[in-house]
């Protein structure tokens, strides 16, 4: 007998046992089956093939954001000297902390601990979980795939320490940007990725909102970027020498492809593919678009010319400023938000970098520091339903921007002091910066025996 002709006949079976019952245990049985229903339909998750389509993408994206979008945006900007370090170290950051990620990191982050500052160590080495592991999503009854979760997070865990080296190219030793890249993610980035996105952390459990990290990624790795470029010094020649980025072509391709990108970061962050999504989608495009259109207009203002320089910087400041925002803000304040990060970022890109005199070498201080100081703030504000925000009636804005100030300065002290410790460390045992033949030679051929063009 076929197992369809056996349910068709246990189905026969139960139907008879069904009606030879009196009415009144007919009622019951009926309305207990239908409760049981009910409490089955809550308790089994649900994963729904759209939402694990459509984070699988948002995950290459993030990646396609760091090999080959930031590694072309920061490659384009040094000298052609230093070109192919800049290539090298973005590439090898990505990769060794891919590893990182599932062997602790991983773990530390959302391990499942009660601590409100790290995720514990029950997760290391991925333990116990395997393709039928789910994770849940902002949508009550919904999941995806752990693996994916995982492999979502590593990629901002690939870029974020990526992000930093932008303040101290053309300068540092390759093995002490890989050592630092570890140190830093195991001792600042994990930890505020706790505070921030587990449900146990501190800064979570405070109703702290960054969407797409704001603190985590852009304020986190800004902050380390300037203790950097002060501890490590300017390059040889800072203030006197031609400086200037050798490829603005490269580095337009770059920042291109971190706007594309960034749409796995920002949409990618809601975990799900429906309307909270697509809110996201078009504040990732307005904030971008008007914070390219301020800087250019600061600069014909100022300068009598709007340079491509300028519009790349004012894409990327955009892009930092919406990101702990986008899911939160309506589209109107994402070209308020935009309009203001950007005259933050320019001022201190054109004014107080060069006024205390620290060389951040591709601002990345004045972008993703400002911009995200700027968005994380502000996101307390323009969430607020006066603002085409999400927030409801009871949306307490100053409560709201205290607690995003909160987190601001958590993340800056955090940062800041780890930023400082790991410098020092790493400068007084392998050393920080290259020798200063090394340094004018440029790094390509000192540290990789390669150039990146051949006349």
């Amino acid at each position: 007998m076929s197992n369809m002709m056996k349910l068709s006949g246990l189905g026969a079976l139960g139907a008879s046992l069904f009606a030879s019952l009196p009415v009144w245990a007919q009622e019951a049985t009926t309305e207990t089956a239908e409760a049981a229903t009910e409490v089955a339909a809550e308790v089994v998750p649900v994963m729904d093939k759209g939402d694990v389509s459509w984070m699988m993408v948002s995950t290459i994206l993030v990646l396609f954001m760091t090999i080959p979008g930031l590694a072309l945006f920061y490659g384009g900007l040094v000298r052609a000297k230093n070109m192919l370090s800049i290539l090298m170290q973005t590439t090898m950051i990505a990769c060794v902390m891919m590893i990182v990620w599932v062997t602790y990191g991983y773990s530390f982050a959302f391990g499942g601990s009660e601590s409100a500052f790290w995720g514990g160590t029950a997760k290391m080495f991925l333990a116990g979980v395997n393709a039928d592991s789910m994770a849940a999503t902002f949508s009550d009854g919904y999941v995806i795939p752990e693996y994916l979760f995982i492999a979502f997070q590593m990629t901002f865990a690939a870029i974020t320490p990526a992000l930093v080296i932008g303040a101290f190219a053309e300068r540092v030793k390759f093995s002490a940007v890989l050592v630092f890249s570890v140190l830093w993610a195991t001792f600042s980035y994990f930890p505020i990725a706790h505070m921030v996105w587990d449900a146990n952390g501190y800064l979570f459990a405070k109703g702290a909102i960054d969407f797409a990290g704001g603190t985590v990624v852009h304020i986190n790795a800004g902050i380390a970027a300037l203790v950097g470029c002060i501890v490590i010094g300017p390059r040889i020649g800072y203030g006197k020498d031609n400086m200037a980025p050798h490829s603005m072509v490269l580095t337009m391709v770059g920042a291109s492809m971190l706007w594309v990108g960034w749409f796995g970061f920002n949409v990618g962050s809601n975990l799900e593919a429906n309307g909270g999504a697509t809110l996201a989608m078009i504040n990732t495009f307005i904030a971008t678009a008007a914070a390219t259109v301020a800087w250019a207009g600061l600069e014909a203002i100022q300068r009598g010319k709007a340079s491509m320089l300028g519009a790349a910087s004012g894409m990327i400041t955009g892009l930092v400023a919406v990101t702990p925002a986008c899911g939160t803000i309506g589209p109107m304040g994402a070209i308020l938000l935009g309009i203001v990060a950007t005259l933050a970022s320019y001022f201190f890109v054109t004014v107080v970098k060069l006024r205390l005199k620290y060389d951040d070498s591709l601002d990345v201080f004045g972008i993703h520091g400002v911009a995200g100081i700027v968005g994380a703030v502000l996101t307390g504000v323009l969430t607020a339903s006066a603002f085409g925000g999400v927030g409801d009636e009871d949306f307490a804005m100053l409560a709201q921007l205290w607690i995003q100030i909160e987190g601001v300065l958590i993340t800056i002290v955090w940062s800041g002091v780890v930023s400082y410790i790991l410098f020092k460390a790493i400068d007084m045992t392998i050393g920080l910066r290259v020798d200063n033949d090394t340094e004018r030679q440029g790094l390509d051929l000192a540290t990789h025996g390669e150039q990146a063009y051949h006349s």
